[in-house]
């Protein structure tokens, strides 16, 4: 009993000593704007930049740091939202103690905790990507991601909504930094334009980013309300066209102590229209189209955020999409006069459907050391999409006599894309960073195919195909900071087997080889206001399923489309040069680029020799020699006065194409292969103006041109359009009105000629004239406190070209 007592003495001794010996630092931590104190704020004392000691606020927003060696500190406290406070401490033997009130002073970008869109969208250059922080004057662009896209610089959306960068359409797309399964162009339109938060252009990923796409990545990032309490969205619009279509998205948000619920949902249904008219100029046979879609379109989220301690934070989330669409599309061909026959009438119906669901866990650790992390991410995919397509084709001869031709097909696709990923973020030192990671990537498709007369069962055809790929990659990235020059250099491995099977292996396809993916970056910032990048990265495009399958992507009387299964991967070398100089609240950014190109990856247009007829045509894929790719572009956003803000943007693109066309004799109707090459240039413009009248009140206007463009099928001519709207905000800027009118002069329209393998030309218009009006409100409460997940981009599957 009696050296139990000594122990204790002698401890309370010891720690008497020690506490006389240190410090303290102590206080609360308030918002500015209404006084009330903020939990889980991260409080830290810092001796050049390394934490000695940290902690966090309580619920009362009290803090206290206890055992601190007496020296000089910096106390630094943070809070996401807020303008982060910094104080010295000069600790010594009669200065032991500090206490602090603090008021923190909420960003710009919040108010009441609700996530407010701002009035107008923004332009940052990045060292690797250009960020569109999506304002309203975006939102109203339409009910989808799809309508805003064109909005964007350096992007485009043709009418089949094919989505380019630059003029190309070798482009990945991804959401919160994650792929998806789903056709890019079918996803534009089931994102509603009111759930995206920012856009970023990755024209030349570095070594950490996963090589696919050649012109790049189009990350879109959604949403992700984390305020303390509940709080939420609430979105709706309806176009008007030929018909309605509506768009709703609801996003809500529960946050209490260490864990953040998060949830979302979104719809888009409504009826669109397409017509076109194609005309052969050496006959007199002419093809009508007349393309109707009904579309209805789920997206759903659903998630939680664990933070396990300052440290530690665990998070899981789901996304839940369904489409189901029903597709019309009557096709009228007349021979003319003189014609083998007089006329075919086909009407297809696409009936089809998809369900995507995405699975992630994520875990980040914060080492003591700031910017020293490690993040850790799963991810599965699972994609179904199975479509009947009804084809009842009449044909009628010189003599009246009509011939009925009936046939269905049946496709059913799916896919289970699987990912884990480890990165790995070490400052060596205040100026120098070291970044490393890993990741698998495991792909499995498959195809299953039957058509035929559904009344002659015995005569349907079944075939089967797969499309594996097994993708093992390891990266290393090295950085340096000095006062106006900095550097990137890194490498990444890549591992590569893909195999490819029709028919349960009558066909095989196998390749397998490990590539090196170098890239280089140089910053040079010649004062505050200018700055000079040069970046350098090789990249891959590899083939997808829908390229490689051969089985019809989509068919019509004339033109039946199918895939290549020998196609080889496409590799390119990338350098640009990029230049942004602020002026005040305005930014100017230009750039130029050069693309080294083997293997491109095309489409071909060929006639069917099994028609006797020597009408029809295939589509397909094949590869072509090296090319050479480059362009410029420029863009501004620039605050003309404190009611003006304009945001012109100019880009050009050239690229060499090579193809294979066919001339067709006009006498025996024979055709004969030859070689072709062109340079393809495009150029496209647009304005952006935000006119404020008021605090409340504001008006747009948007005009976009796009320059003709030849290609090795076909001439595109330019297209252009102007749009026009107005905006009004009320309740303390929590709600706002919406109102545009699309394409005021009704001028949108794709038109094409072509000289190989028949002469001819077209048009197409869709309903581009529309008025869209659409209500955003926020409500709830709180302050942000999200995960900072790290935005990775990956590979995804890249859908076949459409029919033009």
């Amino acid at each position: 009993m009696k050296l139990k007592l000594i122990m204790l003495l002698l401890i309370g001794v010891i720690t008497s000593v020690h506490a006389q010996n240190s410090g303290s630092v102590s206080g609360k931590v308030l918002e500015k704007a209404t006084n009330a104190p903020i939990s889980y704020a991260t409080i830290a004392v810092k001796e050049e930049g390394k934490t000695i000691a940290s902690g966090v606020t309580d619920d009362k927003g009290d803090f206290i740091l206890k055992n601190i060696p007496l020296k000089n500190y910096i106390l630094e406290i943070q809070y996401i939202g807020f303008k982060n406070y910094k104080a010295n401490l000069y600790f010594n033997d009669s200065k032991k103690e500090y206490t602090f009130k603090v008021a923190l002073e909420e960003e710009a970008t919040q108010l009441k905790g609700v996530n407010i869109i701002s009035e107008r969208s923004t332009i940052e250059q990045k060292i690797d990507r250009k960020v569109i922080t999506v304002g309203k004057d975006l939102t109203t662009a339409g009910a989808s991601a799809s309508e805003i896209m064109n909005n964007i610089p350096s992007v485009n959306v043709d009418q089949d909504g094919k989505l380019s960068l630059r003029g190309n359409s070798n482009v990945r797309v991804l959401i919160d930094g994650r792929p998806s399964n789903i056709d890019p162009a079918q996803l534009l339109k089931q994102i509603p334009s009111t759930s995206i938060k920012k856009i970023e252009l990755i024209t030349n990923p570095s070594a950490k980013y996963n090589p696919e796409g050649m012109s790049g990545i189009i990350n879109i990032i959604l949403h992700k309300n984390a305020n303390t309490g509940f709080n939420g969205s609430f979105n709706a619009g309806i176009t008007f066209g030929k018909t309605a279509k509506y768009n709703n998205s609801l996003d809500l948000n529960y946050k209490v102590g260490k864990v953040n619920f998060f949830g979302s949902a979104g719809r888009n249904f409504g009826v669109y229209e397409n017509k076109g008219q194609i005309d052969r100029l050496d006959t007199d046979l002419t093809q009508n189209l007349k393309i109707t879609n009904d579309n209805d379109s789920y997206l759903y989220k659903i998630g939680m955020d664990y933070y396990i301690n300052d440290n530690n934070t665990i998070s899981v989330y789901t996304n839940q999409n369904s489409f189901t669409g029903l597709g019309n599309v009557n096709t009228n061909i007349n021979y003319g006069v003189g014609g083998p026959i007089k006329n075919i009438y086909q009407k297809s119906i696409y009936d089809g459907k998809n369900n995507n669901n995405t699975y992630n866990l994520a875990y980040k650790h914060l080492f003591k050391k700031e910017g020293h992390t490690l993040d850790v991410e799963g991810n599965f995919n699972d994609y179904k999409q199975p479509q009947t397509a009804y084809f009842d084709t009449k044909t009628t001869d010189n003599t009246s006599n009509a011939l009925t031709s009936l046939y269905n097909d049946y496709i059913k696709d799916v896919r289970k894309n699987s990912t884990l990923n480890i990165d790995y973020v070490n400052p060596l030192d205040k100026k120098t960073t070291l970044e490393a990671g890993a990741e698998a990537r495991i792909t499995r498709t498959s195809s299953d195919y039957t058509t035929g007369n559904p009344n002659v069962l015995p005569e349907s055809r079944v075939s089967n195909y797969t499309y594996d790929t097994d993708i093992y990659s390891a990266y290393v990235t090295f950085g340096q900071k000095f006062t106006k020059f900095s550097y990137q250099i890194g490498a990444r491995f890549e591992s590569y087997k893909v195999q490819a099977n029709l028919n349960y292996g009558q066909t095989k396809f196998n390749d397998d080889y490990v590539t090196l993916y170098p890239s280089a970056y140089f910053t040079y910032n010649l004062n505050e206001n200018n700055t000079f990048q040069f970046s350098y990265s090789r990249r891959v495009d590899r083939p997808s399923i829908e390229q490689t399958k051969p089985i019809r992507e989509f068919s019509t009387p004339l033109v039946t489309s199918f895939g290549n299964p020998e196609l080889r991967p496409q590799f390119t070398n990338s350098v640009e040069i990029n230049y942004t100089k602020t002026i005040g609240k305005s930014t100017f950014t230009a750039g130029v680029y050069v693309r080294s190109i083997n293997d491109q990856i095309s489409r071909t247009l060929y006639p069917d020799e099994a028609d006797e007829t020597h009408q029809k045509q295939i589509m397909s894929y094949t590869n072509f020699d090296h090319n050479t790719a480059y362009g410029f572009e420029m863009s501004a956003n620039y605050k003309a006065a404190k009611w003006l803000d304009i945001q012109p943007s100019i880009d050009f693109s050239s690229i060499n194409q090579q193809g294979i066309v066919f001339i067709i004799d006009p006498v025996t109707n024979l055709s004969t292969p030859i070689s072709k090459s062109i340079d393809a240039n495009s150029f496209n413009a647009r304005l952006n103006a935000n006119f404020k009248a008021n605090k409340r009140l504001s008006f747009l206007l948007f005009g976009f041109y796009r320059g003709p463009v030849d290609g090795i099928q076909n001439n595109s001519h330019d297209m252009y359009k102007m749009d026009a709207g107005t905006r009004y905000t009320l309740l303390d800027s929590k709600m706002t009105l919406s109102l545009r009118f699309n394409d005021v002069f009704n001028t949108m329209k794709y038109a094409f000629d072509a000289t190989n393998p028949y002469p001819q030309k077209g048009e197409f218009r869709w309903e581009s004239q529309t008025v869209y009006f659409g209500l955003s409100y926020n409500f709830g409460g709180g302050k942000n406190k999200s995960l900072q997940r790290k935005q990775r981009e990956d590979n995804t599957n890249k859908s076949g070209g459409g029919m033009f």
